[in-house]
């Protein structure tokens, strides 16, 4: 059975971890949801008056007039305002930092330290801090003054570069993955130091930067450059080192087969009625595949136009063979409501109620509980005051569910 905390919700696996959040757009946002989804207490300080730079990035809006990108980071946390140049605020924060477990920052690098906030200045504060900093390109003295924009990075950091239709036509991903990517690695990096301190007793100093996160999330791109010299280019919808796996034209849309061994490669040209390509010298091996590609491109593609993506998706699906069509958005949360996942989640009451992507983690004791919904610019400042000016406790306020509630994913064919 679930462990059930006061206000009859789930205890969560971070229960009692307090997060002072100084993040703001989306790498570190998504971190620090993930810390409150997990049932962390994340506290996050936005600049009176305008907030997080995401509160006005749109469209899309919310017929409340919310910017989707700022709610697709920011539930189970609350709003707390304060202006680090400003006197009391400023002690507030300081506070806020000594109670806190973790805190996680993504300002560009000497921002912190100008307002007294660096890890070496606030570690004298609260030994036990794990503390995070996000930056685009590391915290050296060449790269401080560059800014950590997602598309900045895919760009000088070679993803755009394998990206693409063909050669000399680099594209970006279409979101802004090198962010995304990034927020995980500092989950990680604060729960490695937060395992590091049951140990110690001591907190100590995480830092990711986005440059370092897609170097090594491109993998066997990146170490076919360092183990073997290989500087790899687009392919466009092709793989570089197995095929087929590639987009191939149907009927109607593009469909995805994504062959990975000979025998998969056998139960493809039956089910294309080929089988005499199955032992072709040219195409018997990945190995042989690979360097005949422009030929085994013609041979299937000019099958694959014959009939429509669905007709493909069922047929090679049922022969063990990876294929589907090319979803837009919708299409790609039906799929996942017909296959029983729990997708889309919605969280708050009623009218004040929004519908969000699910976190994609299960976990059988100490699930992810959705409490709050991304909250409004200062909607939990005086709580969060209240609690700071109070000496005599360090727990963090749990108040003000009014708006919020724990439901149960909604799934995505609702």
């Amino acid at each position: 059975m679930n462990d059930v905390g006061s206000q009859g919700l789930p205890v969560g696996a971070l229960a009692g971890i307090v997060v002072a959040d100084f993040s703001r757009v989306l790498a570190a946002p998504y971190a620090t949801m993930l810390f409150g989804d997990l049932g962390a207490d994340v506290i996050k300080i936005e600049r009176p008056g305008t907030g997080d730079d995401t509160r006005q990035w749109g469209p899309p809006f919310t017929d409340d007039h919310e910017a989707t990108y700022f709610l697709s980071v920011n539930r189970n946390k609350r709003s707390f305002t304060a202006d680090m140049s400003a006197a009391d605020d400023k002690a507030d924060l300081v506070e806020l930092i000594r109670r806190a477990d973790v805190l996680i920052e993504n300002f560009r690098p000497g921002t912190m330290a100008r307002h007294g906030l660096s890890y070496d200045q606030v570690a004298a504060i609260n030994p036990r801090l794990v503390y995070c900093s996000i930056t685009g390109f590391g915290s050296e003295e060449a790269a401080a003054a560059l800014p950590g924009y997602d598309l900045l990075v895919q760009a000088v950091g070679g993803l755009m570069s394998v990206t693409g239709p063909g050669p000399g036509e680099p594209v970006k991903a279409g979101v802004a993955l090198v962010d995304v990517l990034t927020g995980l690695h500092a989950a990680i990096g604060v729960l490695a130091a937060l395992r590091a301190r049951e140990g110690s007793g001591r907190g100590q100093l995480v830092e990711v930067n986005l440059l370092s996160t897609l170097l090594s999330s491109m993998v066997n791109q990146s170490v076919g450059y360092t183990a073997a010299g290989a500087i790899p280019g687009i392919l466009g919808n092709r793989h570089p080192s197995i095929a087929p796996y590639q987009l191939f034209p149907a009927a109607d849309r593009p469909v995805v087969i994504a062959v990975g061994t000979d025998r998969q490669f056998q139960q493809l040209c039956a089910a294309l009625g080929i089988p005499e390509a199955a032992t072709d010298p040219r195409f018997a091996t990945n190995r042989a595949r690979v360097a005949h590609v422009e030929e085994l491109d013609q041979a299937i593609t000019e099958l694959t136009s014959e009939q429509t993506a669905d007709h493909w998706y069922r047929v090679l699906s049922a022969r063990g063979i990876p294929c589907g069509p090319v979803n837009d958005i919708a299409g790609a949360f039906v799929m996942a409501g017909e296959l029983g996942l729990d997708a889309r989640v919605t969280v708050g009451e009623g009218q004040d109620s929004v519908d969000l992507a699910a976190n994609p983690i299960t976990l059988s004791d100490t699930p992810v509980t959705y409490v709050r919904r991304p909250p409004r610019l200062g909607q939990h400042a005086e709580e969060v005051r209240e609690w700071l000016r109070s000496p005599n406790t360090t727990e963090p306020p749990y108040q003000d569910h009014s708006s919020s509630s724990n439901k149960q994913p909604m799934g995505a064919h609702q």
